[in-house]
């Protein structure tokens, strides 16, 4: 008996060493709707598959949309996919599952799994939403943690115990290029809560009726494409997400040269400078900080130091390099430390 696990340690050691191991990195299924957290866990995918690890992309259902509408088919042929749905997922004990913080009930399902398992902390503000009342993701096997900026591993460090939490910034798609024409009247939203970009816009044009002739768009259910070319587009960005862990859509209008009037998350994130965009408090405010703005773009008296800002913040998050850095860097830790596990076991059985 003590020959056949030592020969299975043994395999489970040459599997990683030799990066055979699977690596399943769970996503939600948007229904084709473009969203910056799923966008993220592909491209950690995409980094470790090119970089000769084995990424295998999980989803709950077997009629998983996809990403080939609003990301790209790149994601969907070169990256196999597996459905839980199939009930036949195979899982050895040197690999590893991947998954993102809302779904603590899928821990919970495979907390005997005697794999690696990792969560991926996009927003903090999901990381209780389906834990209950005491329970923590160390429970489930859970002791390590992918985040996407130092201010939410503060907040995960303080409430999450003992577990270890890793920084892997985001990097903005090379979609979103600086604009080449001059923008149009054209004002982007994006809030979380639709209700607000409703009230927003409502309030603007009531308020400021004179503005009428210029036009509100609503940044939903757009490819990614579809998003940059339409960001070049705008003369402002509006965003409103109390909620926000980092903050994607203002440095994707960044990248593109388009200024940003955002309310302060409760999380602040850690680009946000009062150099480099017109950060408020009070969301009800925001129809007169909005109308300032555009009298001040119409009379081209908005100051040139704003947009050498946004431009500086935005180039912070396009460093692809550092990313896929970062990336293999922290995975061949994660798996370094699994060999090292699997050495100890095997010493304990030649004993």
């Amino acid at each position: 008996m003590e020959q056949g696990l030592k020969q299975k340690v043994l395999l489970s050691i040459e599997n990683l060493k030799d990066k055979k191991n699977r690596l399943y990195f769970m996503v939600q299924d948007t229904k084709g709707n473009a969203r910056a957290s799923v966008r993220y866990i592909y491209q950690l995918a995409m980094t470790l598959k090119k970089s000769g690890f084995n990424p295998i992309m999980l989803h709950e259902k077997n009629d998983y949309t996809g990403v080939d509408s609003w990301l790209s088919s790149e994601y969907m042929s070169e990256l196999p996919h597996k459905s839980l749905e199939q009930q036949n997922l195979e899982v050895s004990p040197e690999d590893f599952i991947i998954i993102p913080e809302i779904f603590a009930y899928v821990m919970d399902q495979i907390k005997n799994l005697p794999c690696g398992k990792i969560v991926i902390t996009q927003s903090y503000a999901y990381m209780l939403e389906t834990l209950q009342p005491g329970q923590t993701w160390n429970q489930f096997g859970f002791l390590k943690c992918i985040t996407t900026s130092e201010n939410q591993k503060q907040y995960i460090d303080g409430v999450m115990r003992n577990v270890s939490v890793d920084v892997i910034r985001p990097v903005i798609s090379e979609e979103f290029t600086k604009k080449t024409l001059p923008p149009m009247p054209v004002i982007a939203v994006h809030t979380r809560e639709q209700s607000d970009a409703v009230n927003l816009i409502k309030t603007f044009y009531l308020k400021f009726p004179q503005y009428r002739w210029f036009t509100f768009r609503d940044m939903r259910g757009l490819s990614e494409k579809e998003f940059a070319n339409s960001l070049k587009e705008c003369f402002l960005s509006v965003w409103i997400d109390d909620e926000s862990g980092f903050g994607t859509f203002p440095l994707e209008s960044m990248a593109t040269g388009v200024p940003v009037m955002g309310k302060i998350p409760n999380l602040q994130p850690e680009w946000m400078k009062e150099e480099n965009g017109i950060w408020v408090d009070d969301k009800n405010l925001m129809p007169d900080f909005i109308a300032d703005f555009t009298q001040n773009w119409l009379e081209d008296n908005i100051v040139p130091s704003l947009y050498e800002e946004i431009e500086k913040t935005a180039e912070q998050y396009k460093n692809y390099e550092q990313f896929e850095k970062d990336t293999i860097s922290y995975f061949n830790g994660y798996i370094n430390t699994r060999i090292e596990s699997f050495e100890a076991q095997l010493s304990k059985i030649e004993e």
